[in-house]
């Protein structure tokens, strides 16, 4: 199959989002475009090709045979159309524009609001966008510019920065302990409801790496939703973990001194190497790292 038949990139574009998705309706809501539109492509490739690219199946659309030996052409020409994007949006010397940011769920929705807000105030003329995501944002392809995160990205052409540590602690609800009492070591700890991660390991993890044995049947109630795990522990579900500049902020919450070092957070900015010295997203890494530095030095409340 010569590549030389593939002119139209859009058709691409369509063939790689149902590959992806295995469905019409979920490809074109990656791509933004109407459910038909992605038909009329896919069959137009079809045509072009004079191949059929996909069999249909109940549960969606699975690739033939000669949509497989297609996928990994079309995946280098797509490589190269964004790296072709990059190196022209890189160049850019124009500080107007769009600064797309990827962050966990709770950073979104408890440290970066008033990040954002300082830069929008000092920065007008950039448009922010900001993804709430816990799953890893493909740099590479621009699905974000900038990515902050809790561990340090190895993905080639990605340049990385180490902007500081969130302290970690071990808090509940003060009506909560007020109920149950307040433990003052690792052993009057067990005698509570303990709030943990479903799916998620990394608290076991981390304890077991403490010398602190432990498996999910320890804790009461568990969710790997950060955010909705936060709540839990604000309505008084249990002791659990959290950042302690967002911790300290909440009225009703307390820190509990359990004489244990819990590892601190790291925080990493990221962004793809071409896009990394443009103006604009050079101004809104400074402020993030700025920004992050600050709220990992936040005091507690009074």
């Amino acid at each position: 199959m010569d590549k030389t038949t593939l002119s139209d990139w859009s058709l691409i574009q369509s063939f790689l989002a149902v590959a992806e998705t295995g469905s019409l309706s979920a490809a074109a809501a990656q791509l933004g475009r109407s459910q038909p539109t992605m038909g009329r492509h896919i069959q137009t490739l079809e045509e072009q090709l004079g191949q059929r690219l996909f069999n249909r199946h109940p549960r969606g659309l699975h690739l033939s045979p000669e949509g497989e030996a297609l996928l990994p052409m079309a995946q280098d020409i797509h490589a190269r159309m964004h790296a072709i994007g990059l190196t022209a949006a890189g160049q850019s010397q124009d500080l107007k524009g769009t600064v797309r940011i990827t962050a966990s769920i709770f950073a979104s929705h408890y440290i970066l609001p008033q990040i954002l807000a300082d830069i929008r105030a000092a920065l007008p003329q950039i448009e922010l966008e900001l993804v709430p995501s816990d799953a890893s944002e493909n740099l590479v392809f621009r699905a974000a510019d900038i990515a902050v995160r809790m561990y340090r990205p190895t993905q080639l052409d990605i340049v990385t920065r180490h902007i500081t540590d969130l302290p970690l602690g071990a808090f509940a609800a003060k009506r909560y302990l007020d109920r149950r009492g307040r433990p003052t070591d690792l052993e009057s700890l067990w005698a509570h409801d303990l709030i943990g991660y479903d799916d998620d390991d990394l608290i076991l993890r981390t304890m077991r790496a403490m010398g602190i044995h432990a498996d999910r049947h320890h804790f009461a109630v568990r969710c790997d939703n950060q955010s909705a795990y936060w709540q839990l522990l604000r309505a008084g579900c249990g002791i659990g973990f959290s950042q302690c500049g967002v911790a300290h902020l909440d009225p009703e919450v307390e820190e509990l001194d359990l004489d244990i070092h819990i590892p601190p957070l790291p925080v990493w900015l990221a962004a793809h190497a071409s896009m990394r010295q443009t103006p604009r997203i050079r101004r809104v890494w400074d402020m993030l790292a700025t920004g992050l530095e600050k709220a990992a030095k936040r005091p507690p409340a009074p």
